[in-house]
C-alpha cells in the first residue's frame, strides 16, 4: 500500500485528492493547505486527515503531489526529496532555473522519483496521435483561457504557454537555436498576452499563443510533417488528420481525410496514476524534471526576449 498525500487543495489540488483517494494500492493518508477552511472541506470530502502544517505530513507518506503556487514548489518540495519521498510537482517545476536544478539535484541524490505535472502528456487527444508524429516541420500552437484570479504569481508563459514548450520539446526531441518573442501585460502586472517563434536545432519552426485574458477558451494544437497535417483540439479531445496519397491529378496527389479515434479521459487521473505506477516500479513515467527544467529555462528565455535584462 503506497501511503501519498497531496500540499495545496485549491480549485486543481483538490482533484489530486480525489484522484488519488481513488487509485486502488493507494492510501491518501491527508491533505494540507494553508486555508484551513478549503483544507478541512477536502479532507473531509475524502474522509481523511487535515495538516496544518505540511511537514507534519514528512514521516507519513510515500509519495506526495504538490499544487501550490509556482515560488512555493521549492520550499514545499525540498522537505520531502530530503525525507526520501517520491514528489510530482504540478507545473511548471519552479520559479527559477537555479530552484529547478537544487530538486533535482536533491532528487538525485536521494534516489527518489521527481516528476512535473505537464498533463497534456496524457491528453486522449495527443495520445491518439502520437503514433502518427514522424517529422513535425511546423507547429502552430494556441492556449487561450478567460481571466481567473490565479496563478498570478507568474506570466502567462510560465503559466500557460509552459504545457506548450514541453509539448514542442516532447515531441520534436529538439531544442530552440533562435527564439523571437513578444508579450504585454494587460490585467496584472505580468506578461498576460504573448507569443513566441521557435526555430529548432532540427529545422522546425514553432509558432505559440498564450493569453489569459481571452473571451474562450482554446488549446489548439496543429502540425504539419511530410505527406500530413494534423489538428489536435486539447480541450474537446477531438482530432482532425489529413494525409496524401497518390492520384490522377496535376500534382500526382490528393488530400485525404484520416479517422481518428479519441476515447476521452481525464488527463490528470492518467497522470497520477503514471505517478503511483513510477512510485511502484522505480521507473519514471511521464514528465522528468529534467524535461521539466528543459520547458523552464526556454521559458526565461522568452521572458527575457520579451523584457531585456
Amino acid at each position: 500500500m503506497i501511503r501519498a498525500g497531496v500540499i495545496g487543495v485549491g480549485s486543481l489540488g483538490q482533484h489530486h485528492a480525489r484522484i488519488m483517494n481513488s487509485i486502488p494500492g493507494v492510501q491518501l493518508v491527508g491533505v494540507a493547505d494553508i486555508a484551513e477552511e478549503q483544507g478541512r472541506t477536502i479532507a473531509n470530502k475524502n474522509g481523511v486527515r487535515y495538516f496544518r502544517d505540511f511537514r507534519e505530513m514528512i514521516p507519513e507518506v510515500d509519495c506526495v503531489t504538490v499544487a501550490v503556487p509556482t515560488v512555493d514548489h521549492l520550499r514545499v518540495c525540498l522537505p520531502f526529496l530530503e525525507a526520501g519521498c517520491h514528489v510530482l510537482v504540478e507545473k511548471p517545476i519552479a520559479s527559477t532555473v537555479a530552484e529547478a536544478r537544487e530538486m533535482i539535484r536533491l532528487s538525485a541524490e536521494r534516489g527518489v522519483i521527481l516528476l512535473v505535472g505537464h498533463l497534456e502528456r496524457f491528453n486522449p487527444a495527443l495520445l491518439a496521435v502520437r503514433n502518427l508524429i514522424t517529422e513535425p516541420k511546423f507547429f502552430e500552437i494556441h492556449r487561450l483561457g478567460v481571466f481567473v484570479p490565479r496563478s498570478l504569481d507568474v506570466d502567462v508563459v510560465l503559466d500557460l504557454m509552459i504545457h506548450d514548450l514541453d509539448m514542442v520539446l516532447h515531441l520534436t526531441g529538439s531544442k530552440p537555436v533562435e527564439i523571437r518573442a513578444v508579450g504585454v501585460p494587460v490585467i496584472t502586472g505580468k506578461i498576460d498576452i504573448a507569443n513566441a517563434r521557435l526555430q529548432l536545432a532540427n529545422g522546425a519552426v514553432a509558432n505559440l499563443t498564450a493569453s489569459r485574458v481571452s473571451m474562450e477558451k482554446v488549446r489548439k494544437l496543429r502540425f504539419f510533417q511530410p505527406d500530413s497535417y494534423i489538428s489536435v483540439d486539447l480541450g474537446r479531445q477531438t482530432v482532425a488528420a489529413f494525409g496524401l496519397q497518390p492520384a490522377d491529378t496535376p500534382v500526382g496527389k490528393e488530400i485525404v481525410n484520416r479517422q481518428i479515434l479519441v476515447e476521452p479521459g481525464e488527463p490528470l487521473r492518467y497522470e497520477i496514476e503514471a505517478f503511483v505506477r513510477s512510485v511502484i516500479e522505480n521507473k519514471r513515467i511521464g514528465c522528468t524534471g529534467e524535461e521539466g527544467l528543459a520547458a523552464l529555462e526556454i521559458a526565461h528565455e522568452i521572458l527575457q526576449s520579451i523584457r531585456p535584462v
